[in-house]
């Protein structure tokens, strides 16, 4: 895999070489806050690479949430050309339209991040989003690709160990299909931003949230102040679109195309992998350190019971739009493909 990746950007770069293109710096906003482990990581080892395998004719500037426009405002940012992409998480957008509810995060659906990365590479997931942005913003957001960098880690101040200890706990989940799931629990969900999180916890607005990965959460020091974190997560896979001015999408041309569809899939490819690495590591020593962190891992029961309630909240959602129900349809195919479904 690591072979074939180094072969597709050298092949792009190879054909950039000749180019005389002006310069295009593709400015996008994340849904990951500042300090977070993922946006470090994309700065640190990604941006530099589209520079360079493009002989600098593509740069990306990569910010965090609510750095230029408000987390649910990148869209129309993107389709107005104040930002040139967005890399923001799609669940924000379900006030819109159903279909981003289903489409941002099928709550307790998928095992694996991959599983779900697949889905939209190869199960329908990209084509029904850029649907949606069309039926939005028609011929002003190109969708390059989406998926979840990882599985959620559930941080909560309070031990959480079954389905039965959500009831009435304030927690902090996006709107739209996440919300609802809650909600069928009997706990109180609310939508608060990423940045806010923290603020949110210490001064106990929630209890719990659904939030990022085990690394994330620990960078930003949320499990200092939530000490039962719940891991590997039991609900979310948050997906993250990847989305370009139609206009910008144009302008670079096949090449340039080519080179920041590769790059996203490699880039995206390889985070997925050093989240999960890392995760790990921390996981290991916060179980085998004295920070009074208790790491909590659900038995089979009680994530079955998790997600009977779940597909019970994806069937009814689906039905409040022609394409929530196109999603449902291709999300529940392909989970059979995958043996996740009967």
């Amino acid at each position: 895999m690591h072979r074939f990746i180094v072969g597709a950007v050298a092949a792009v770069a190879i054909s950039f070489a000749g180019m005389a293109n002006a310069q295009t710096v593709i400015k996008i906003q994340t849904a990951n806050a500042a300090g977070s482990f993922s946006l470090n990581y994309l700065n640190e080892h990604w941006v530099p690479k589209l520079k360079a395998m493009t002989y600098g004719k593509l740069e990306i500037d990569i910010r965090p949430s609510k750095s230029v426009v408000p987390h649910r405002e990148t869209p129309q940012a993107v389709a107005a050309g104040i930002l040139q992409g967005d890399l923001n998480a799609v669940a924000y957008f379900a006030g819109r339209d159903p279909v981003f509810g289903i489409m941002g995060d099928l709550i307790a659906g998928y095992d694996t991040p991959f599983q779900k990365q697949m889905f939209f590479r190869f199960g329908g997931g990209t084509e029904i989003l850029q649907k949606a942005w069309d039926k939005h913003y028609p011929g002003k957001i190109h969708v390059v690709g989406a998926g979840p960098f990882a599985k959620e880690a559930f941080v909560s101040t309070v031990p959480i160990r079954s389905v039965a200890d959500l009831k009435g706990l304030k927690l902090r989940s996006p709107e739209g299909m996440a919300a609802e799931v809650f909600r069928r629990t009997g706990s109180a969900p609310t939508s608060i931003p990423f940045p806010e999180l923290y603020t949110a916890l210490e001064k106990k607005v929630v209890d719990a949230a659904d939030a990022s990965s085990y690394t994330n959460n620990a960078s930003l020091g949320f499990n200092k102040i939530a000490k039962y974190p719940l891991y590997p997560g039991i609900h979310s896979m948050a997906v993250l679109q990847f989305v370009i001015n139609q206009d910008v999408w144009n302008k670079i041309g096949p090449q340039g195309q080519a080179a920041l569809e590769t790059w996203y899939f490699a880039a995206w490819t390889d985070m997925s992998r050093a989240t999960d690495l890392q995760d790990r590591k921390l996981v290991a020593a916060d179980k085998a350190g004295t920070s009074g962190i208790e790491i909590i891992d659900w038995p089979q029961e009680e994530r079955d019971k998790l997600r009977a309630i779940a597909a019970g909240a994806w069937k009814d959602v689906s039905k409040q739009s022609d394409l929530a129900k196109e999603a449902y349809d291709a999300h529940i195919k392909f989970m059979k493909t995958m043996g996740l479904l009967k």
